[in-house]
């Protein structure tokens, strides 16, 4: 009874249709973190908003620095969707290749020091405004 109901459950396959398996589970994975990527723009885009506009027209305090602060925020959301975007198609035409594609890793360092700079930045602001 177990035999017969293990292989209706999980059939046997053979090694070419495991290897088409796993590409297409690749291939989903990629899709993914390209979803991963625009979510974190558009999540950029929300803070450029938000520091840029929406404080700065609650608050009487100085425009520009929260206007600086949403135009950094604008840039980095542009560059994450677009790097997304690249990051996507390098990775498809590689797992097409059978290989894989590293990052830029010159690319990752300058998003993750351009968001630590936009954080510290509108982190001082909060603090030392009104």
């Amino acid at each position: 009874m177990g035999e017969d109901y293990a292989s209706r459950i999980a059939p046997e396959r053979s090694p070419g249709e495991d290897a088409v398996d796993a590409t297409r589970r690749t291939r989903l994975a990629n899709e993914r973190t390209y979803l991963a990527w625009w979510r974190t723009g558009l999540s950029a885009f929300a803070v450029s908003l938000g520091a840029g506009k929406v404080v700065p027209a609650l608050t009487k305090e100085t425009r520009w620095p929260y206007t600086l602060i949403g135009v950094g925020f604008g840039l980095l959301g542009v560059v994450l969707v677009g790097y997304g975007l690249m990051r996507q198609r390098t990775v498809d035409a590689a797992i097409s290749r059978g290989e894989f594609a590293p990052s830029d890793e010159r690319i990752v360092l300058v998003l993750a020091v351009s968001a630590i700079i936009l954080g510290v930045a509108l982190t001082a602001i909060v603090i030392f405004s009104g």
